[in-house]
C-alpha cells in the first residue's frame, strides 16, 4: 500500500451489508448520542470501481481528480492511494492536498485565475502545472512562478470566427500572439488545456476541440516549443443510470484522440474527472427538525401541501429551518436541488398516501429552497430524509468563512474493494480473515491489476 489511506480511515463493510443498513445503525449509534441533525454516509468501494472504469475506457487518459468537486479526507486519500492526480484550485487546496503527502507533480494549479500569494506558494512547494489563458495570467506567472511548466487554455468553442466573452480561455485565432508572448517571457508551454464540462461532451464537439488543440500544437511547434501534453478536462457523468453514457463518451474521446494525436506520438493525456468519482459515492441524511401543513384552495382530505425546510448539510445548503425541515448544509456553491428526490429512512417513498411537500433550507434564509412538490409521505419532526448521489460539490476540506459546520462523514468500503487494492498493488491482505476464496484459480484480478497499473496480483473481481 502506499500509505494514504488505511484501514482506520473507513469503516469494513461485509459484502451484502448496504448503505441503507449503515444509516439504520447510525441513527442509534450516532443521533441518540449527540444532537446530530444531518451527516453523510460514503461508499469509498463505489469510487474503487469508478477509477478501475476510468482506466479501463480511457487508458491513454491520467485522471487528475479536482479537489474542488469533494476535498473531504477519505476522498482524497483513496484516489492519491490509486495512484490518481489532484487538479487544485487555490492555496488551500493545494496545502490540504500536500499534507497528506501527495508529492508536487501529481498536482495541477488548474485554476485560470491565480492569486499571486497562490502562485508564489506553488512556486516554493514544487507545483510547476499551470494553466494560463489571457496576457495578465501569463505576466504573472512569469513574474511570480518562472520556473513554471504551463498549458495554454483554448476555449471550447475557440474557432477563428468566435468572439471573446465571460468562458475561461482563448480562441484559436489568439494562440500564436500568447505563445509568442511565453516565449519573450521565457516561459515553458508544455502543452494545451480545454474544458468543455458535460455540457460540450457529444462525440463531434469533443472531436472539434481536439482538432482546434491539434492546430495549437503546430502553432507551438513552429515556435520551437516542446509540446507533450494534453489536458481534455472535466464534465463525465456521474451516477449509476449514466454508466453507458459513460462508455458512450470515452469511444468517442477515444475517436477523436486516435485521429488527431495518434498512440506513440508521445503526447501525455490527463483529465479532470470530478462528479464522476464522486456523485453516487455519497448519501446524505437530513433530519426533519419543523414542519407546518399549508391548506390548498380546495382543502379534502387527500389533497394538502406540507411545507418542509430540512436541514441537509451539504456544501450547498444552509443549516436547515422549518416546514418539514431538516439540517442543510452550508456550501459554496450552486445546486441544483430540485433535481434531487429525497426518500424517508423510515419508509419505502412508494408507501401511499402521499402529500405534495416543498423541502426549505433555515429559518432566515428566504431563498432556500431545497425543493418544490415532491410527492412524500406523511411526515414528522424527527424524521430522516435520504438523498443519495450528493457526492459532487457538496462538502469541502474546510468548512466555508462564516458558515455552518460541515457535516460529519462515515466513510466506508466493502472488505472486498479493500482487498483488491492491496492485491493489485502487489501486496498481501493485511488481515487472515477469508483469506480462502478471495480469489478462485480462474477468476484472477489480473485485467483489474494491468488496468490499476502495477505487477499483476490475484485479486477478486467481485468488486467489478
Amino acid at each position: 500500500m502506499n500509505g494514504y489511506l488505511k484501514e482506520s480511515n473507513f469503516m469494513m463493510m461485509e459484502e451484502g451489508f448496504t448503505t441503507r443498513d449503515l444509516l439504520e445503525n447510525l441513527l442509534v449509534e450516532l443521533c441518540q448520542a449527540s444532537d446530530c441533525q444531518t451527516f453523510f454516509v460514503a461508499d469509498l468501494g463505489d469510487i474503487v470501481k469508478k477509477h478501475i472504469h476510468f482506466l479501463r475506457a480511457l487508458p491513454r487518459v491520467r485522471p487528475y481528480f479536482p479537489v474542488k468537486c469533494n476535498g473531504s479526507e477519505g476522498v482524497v486519500r483513496l484516489l492519491a492511494e490509486l495512484g490518481a492526480g489532484f487538479a487544485c484550485a487555490n492555496k488551500a487546496e493545494m496545502t490540504w492536498v500536500q499534507s497528506i503527502g501527495v508529492p508536487a507533480d501529481k498536482i495541477f494549479y488548474s485554476s485560470p485565475c491565480k492569486q499571486v500569494a497562490h502562485l508564489r506558494y506553488a512556486a516554493k512547494h514544487g507545483i510547476e502545472l499551470l494553466t494560463f489563458d489571457n496576457e495578465v495570467e501569463l505576466s504573472k506567472v512569469a513574474r511570480n512562478h518562472p520556473h513554471a511548466k504551463v498549458l495554454l487554455g483554448v476555449a471550447a468553442d475557440s474557432s477563428p470566427s468566435a468572439h471573446p466573452s465571460m468562458t475561461f480561455g482563448t480562441t484559436l485565432k489568439s494562440c500564436r500572439h500568447l505563445l509568442e508572448t511565453a516565449k519573450e517571457q521565457a516561459l515553458e508551454v508544455v502543452g494545451i488545456s480545454f474544458h468543455l464540462g458535460s455540457r460540450g461532451l457529444e462525440p463531434q464537439t469533443f472531436s472539434q476541440s481536439v482538432a482546434t488543440a491539434q492546430m495549437a500544437f503546430e502553432v507551438g511547434k513552429e515556435l520551437g516549443y516542446q509540446m507533450h501534453l494534453l489536458d481534455i478536462g472535466g464534465g463525465f457523468p456521474g451516477t449509476e443510470d449514466t454508466r453507458a453514457r459513460f462508455e458512450e463518451v470515452a469511444a468517442g474521446i477515444n475517436s477523436a484522440l486516435d485521429s488527431y494525436f495518434p498512440d506513440g506520438c508521445g503526447l501525455e493525456i490527463i483529465a479532470r474527472p470530478g462528479r464522476y468519482y464522486v456523485t453516487s459515492a455519497f448519501t446524505l441524511a437530513a433530519r426533519i427538525t419543523a414542519r407546518e401543513e399549508a391548506p390548498t384552495e380546495h382543502p379534502s382530505p387527500d389533497a394538502r401541501r406540507t411545507s418542509c425546510t430540512t436541514s441537509v448539510m451539504a456544501p450547498t445548503v444552509p443549516s436547515a429551518a422549518s416546514c418539514l425541515t431538516a439540517p442543510a448544509p452550508d456550501l459554496g456553491c450552486t445546486r441544483s436541488w430540485a433535481l434531487l428526490s429525497p426518500c424517508p429512512l423510515q419508509r419505502p417513498c412508494q408507501d401511499p398516501p402521499s402529500h405534495s411537500s416543498s423541502l426549505r433550507g433555515p429559518l432566515g434564509h428566504g431563498e432556500d429552497h431545497i425543493a418544490e412538490d415532491l410527492e412524500l409521505p406523511e411526515l414528522q419532526v424527527g424524521d430522516w430524509l435520504i438523498f443519495e448521489d450528493m457526492g459532487a460539490y457538496t462538502t469541502t476540506a474546510l468548512s466555508p468563512p462564516g458558515g455552518c459546520p460541515q457535516p460529519p462523514v462515515t466513510y466506508t468500503m466493502s472488505r472486498l474493494a479493500w482487498k483488491s487494492i492491496q492485491l493489485s498493488q502487489g501486496k498481501p491482505p493485511q488481515t487472515e480473515d477469508n483469506r480462502e476464496g478471495i480469489c478462485a484459480p480462474l477468476s484472477c484480478g489480473w485485467e483489474m491489476a494491468e488496468t490499476l497499473s502495477v505487477p499483476p496480483v490475484c485479486a477478486p473481481t467481485g468488486i467489478i
